[in-house]
């Protein structure tokens, strides 16, 4: 809805109040304000001026030099070479430093060699066109006098003369007010919200003629499906004089961003903006047989609209007609078969209230949204039928647009009834947390439209018939509530409202999956439902535990009719995926849910499993193992978690047997990794090596540090030595290190593995890995036979433990 603030201030004093306190304000009173902008189309500095004089430019045959009286102390010469001016015309002057329309700036400058004080404005350039200055010529210079304005003064600002001096504020109205979309309705808000006087004057008919002439000569109106059409008013006037609507009107129209036409459409559509009542005119010669039928449409019934398209109706659609053919389509459009023209003489106004469902279906199904049906579809009041059928008759008389006939139809079957509830001001105090009187909440609703009647307890208030949004006590504290100000309750907690907060696991949760996405993994999200075949692709012998899933009893099909036990399956068909459109350095992670059976008519029970993946490089040699190792370190350094111990593992047949290990934390079994078996990968379509991490969420937290423990800086240099071991082929690197650790005590701070060695230097079932171990005192330099003394230790227990020997 876009509101014009001059025909505004018509109901309501808006003086003192700047544009941006109104928008805000109404935005705060539940008017939501889109934004707001000048109707003058940002021109500027643009006068009235009065041609005096007009002569032969010396230099330019096409050249006439002007001298124009622009208000000032002395006229002003322009020059130009327009053909329609003449001395004693009015037209618009910009002056030096003027803005057009199109944002071009207006300078005193010299036309072959005379002097141009600035120039005169075409409608164009005023940001116009002939349906806003029908008198005007195209492409010549706005004469003012064929405008409609003989009396405009020299020197007075052109957006003044023309009625352009306003301020256009578009508002979002929600689909429970209808009753905003009018300047009525939105003049009613803003009095209440800016504490003004609201004058809302009652239209009235204009004075029967006396002539004999009444409306039961012309017309006869039948409802007969009352269900979609509520009520139905008209009038006929007769005598119409068709001409273009005066200036105040036209721009009160531009305004509110509807194209002027003539003074009887002009008329429907200022009080559709001013009422929020849709109104149609029929020229009356076009209906057939004095008579109006509102009824159903035919099977198959050809219509055709205003804009002269043909569209086939069915009997959902409501149409106005007349004995033969539908003239318009109920709440929606008009037909071209009744249209107002310039020959027309006599007209008849229809102001109905229509199913607001049975527009909306309507108007969705032919592809037709018109202003009419967007407010229809919204729900109006039948009771505004009337007043807006008196304000269009009393437009007739003003713009002596024809003579209204004597009488009026008005069928109504069933008259709305209005609703009354009760005023519990202790339950809406309660509500909102505030302790106001009665006394301002009955001084709301009653400037609101809405009657309240004090001599009863609790007091009674009648809703307003354009009110359909209220109709319980919630309904009321907001009426109350949005007038006080959203802004001025008092904070407070209910009694029975408890603080919303993450709980640790949450927390926890959440920090996790940010942690993961930082090491740059992208976090996916499957299904929980799978199919029984995902189990045989990765292996799961017949007798496994994975098998025992929970069936569903209807599931969408095979491929969703269990719930898994494990995620890998999911992870690895979002690999394949990703591996078939050629996605390379893919790494994902899932917080998944698995389900395992508990005892019968129980829930299953829910195991949440972090799973990691890597796609690794083809023929990588397992390297890609020490990179998902890496990130489940990094995961365990995120939760504190300290002591994590790797042992091999080969009885997964999910995994490569000799590139899986599980990682445990304590007695507890924290997570499996490694490479997932070739075969699996093949029956997945992978080429590549794939690498996987389970971890168990559950037991991750519940060994996670809550406290974090700051060590100082070292103050003493520490002491590298490395050392290359040669083993069985069958040692795991992991027990050499925690061997390491343990034999060199607190002096061991550090221990990295940073070489294995294959090969026939050190014989067949044999290896040598090499490790990097720092020394440090934490009481003084450690000089080189401490360093000896601990190395010493470390060698001698690796001996006795593995019967490993430095490699020579």
């Amino acid at each position: 809805m876009i509101l014009s603030m001059k025909w505004l201030s018509d109901f309501v004093n808006t003086d003192g109040i700047g544009i941006k306190e109104y928008c805000d304000r109404m935005t705060d009173t539940g008017s939501k304000v889109e934004g707001y902008e000048s109707a003058d189309g940002g021109i500027s500095g643009i006068v009235c001026g009065r041609i005096l004089k007009i002569d032969r430019h010396p230099n330019a045959d096409k050249l006439v030099v002007c001298r124009v009286d622009v208000g000032k102390d002395a006229p002003v010469q322009i020059i130009t070479a327009a053909t329609n001016v003449f001395e004693g015309a009015l037209v618009p002057v910009c002056l030096d430093g003027a803005i057009l329309h199109n944002g071009e700036k207006i300078k005193t400058g010299k036309l072959r060699g005379e002097l141009s004080e600035g120039m005169f404005c075409s409608i164009a350039e005023l940001g116009l066109t002939l349906h806003d200055m029908p008198g005007a010529v195209e492409d010549g210079i706005l004469i003012l006098g064929d405008a409609g304005l003989p009396d405009a003064k020299p020197g007075e600002d052109i957006r003044k003369t023309l009625g352009m001096d306003d301020t256009a504020v578009e508002f979002e109205i929600t689909p429970n007010r209808p009753d905003c979309l009018s300047v009525r309705g939105l003049a009613r808000e803003t009095a209440v919200s800016f504490g003004r006087a609201l004058d809302l004057p009652e239209a009235k008919f204009p004075a029967d003629r006396g002539d004999g002439d009444t409306i039961e000569n012309y017309l006869d109106v039948e409802i007969k499906n009352t269900d979609r059409c509520y009520r139905y008013s008209a009038k006929v006037v007769k005598n119409v004089r068709i001409a273009p609507s005066p200036l105040w009107l036209r721009m009160r129209l531009r305004a509110s961003g509807v194209r002027p036409i003539n003074n009887i459409v002009d008329i429907t559509n200022y009080v559709m903006l001013e009422y929020g009542q849709p109104m149609h005119a029929f020229d009356y010669v076009c209906l057939e047989g004095k008579k109006i039928n509102v009824r159903d449409a035919g099977e198959g019934e050809e219509y055709v609209t205003l804009d002269n398209i043909t569209h086939k109706l069915n009997p959902t659609m409501l149409v106005i007609a007349d004995e033969k053919r539908p003239v318009a389509l109920a709440g929606v459009m008009g037909g071209a078969n009744s249209g107002i023209s310039d020959t027309t003489k006599t007209v008849v106004f229809e102001s109905a209230m229509f199913h607001p469902g049975n527009v909306r279906v309507t108007a969705q199904k032919l592809g037709m949204r018109t202003e009419s049906s967007s407010r229809f579809e919204k729900g109006l009041d039948p009771e505004t039928t009337l007043p807006a059928l008196k304000r269009a008759c009393e437009l007739v008389a003003l713009l002596d647009a024809g003579d209204v006939v004597d009488g009026l139809i008005d069928v109504y079957p069933v008259k709305k009834q209005k609703y009354v509830m009760p005023l519990e001001v202790d339950r809406i105090n309660g509500l909102l947390g505030t302790s106001l009187k009665q006394p301002f909440m009955v001084k709301t609703l009653r400037d609101l439209s809405f009657e309240v009647d004090e001599s009863v307890s609790p007091a009674s208030v009648t809703v307003p018939t354009f009110r359909d949004d209220v109709r319980c006590m919630n309904d009321l504290a907001e009426e109350v509530i949005r007038m006080w100000g959203y802004n001025d309750i008092p904070s407070s907690l209910s009694s029975s409202a408890t603080i919303g907060c993450l709980t640790d696991k949450q927390n926890f949760d959440v920090r996790l999956r940010d942690t993961l996405c930082a090491m740059g993994f992208y976090e996916i999200q499957t299904f929980s439902f799978i199919s029984p075949k995902y189990y045989d692709k990765i292996r799961a012998a017949a007798d496994s535990p994975l098998r025992n899933s929970v069936t569903i009893i209807n599931p969408l099909g095979e491929d969703t009719s269990v719930m898994r036990t494990t995620a890998i399956p999911s992870m690895l068909e979002v690999l394949a995926r990703n591996y078939s459109v050629k996605n390379k350095n893919v790494r994902l992670f899932e917080a998944a849910t698995t389900y395992t059976p508990t005892a019968d008519g129980e829930l299953p029970s829910e195991d949440v499993k972090i799973v990691m993946a890597i796609l690794g490089e083809r023929d990588d040699g397992g390297k890609g193992f020490y990179t998902i190792k890496g990130y489940l370190e990094g995961v365990a350094s995120f939760a504190g978690v300290d002591g994590l111990k790797f042992s091999a593992k080969s009885d997964d047949p999910a995994f490569h047997p000799g590139r899986c290990a599980s990682a445990a934390v304590g007695k507890a079994e924290l997570a499996t990794l490694g490479q997932i078996h070739p075969d699996v990968a093949a029956n997945y379509g992978v080429g590549v090596p794939v690498y996987l991490c389970e971890i168990d969420f559950k037991t991750l937290f519940e060994h996670r540090k809550t406290k974090v423990d700051y060590k100082p800086l070292p103050k003493y240099p520490a002491v590298e030595r490395d050392f290359s071991f040669v083993c069985d082929e069958s040692l795991e690197v992991g027990s050499v290190s925690e061997v390491i650790r343990a034999a060199g005590g607190k002096k061991v701070v550090g221990v990295e593995l940073f070489d294995v060695y294959r090969g026939p230097q050190v014989g067949a079932g044999k290896k040598s890995v090499s490790f990097a171990v720092m020394l440090r005192d934490d009481e003084k330099t450690m000089t080189d036979e401490d360093a000896d003394a601990v190395v010493g230790k470390i060698l001698s227990a690796l001996e006795k433990r593995f019967d490993v020997t430095l490699r020579k």
